[in-house]
């Protein structure tokens, strides 16, 4: 899945971006899926004040 890096300046989403899942995988666990969670404690807050 990670191939040695090939770039000049290694940085954190030059590692993630070897394979091609990797970056995908790395947003949906660490920005959609928190959105979700998020969004559904909100919601249960909001309904909870009426």
């Amino acid at each position: 899945m990670i191939e040695q890096m090939t770039d000049l300046v290694p940085s954190f989403f030059a590692t993630l971006n070897q394979g091609p899942l990797t970056l995908t995988l790395f947003l949906h666990t660490f920005i959609i899926l928190p959105m979700f969670w998020i969004y559904k404690s909100e919601k249960k807050r909001l309904e909870e004040e009426d």
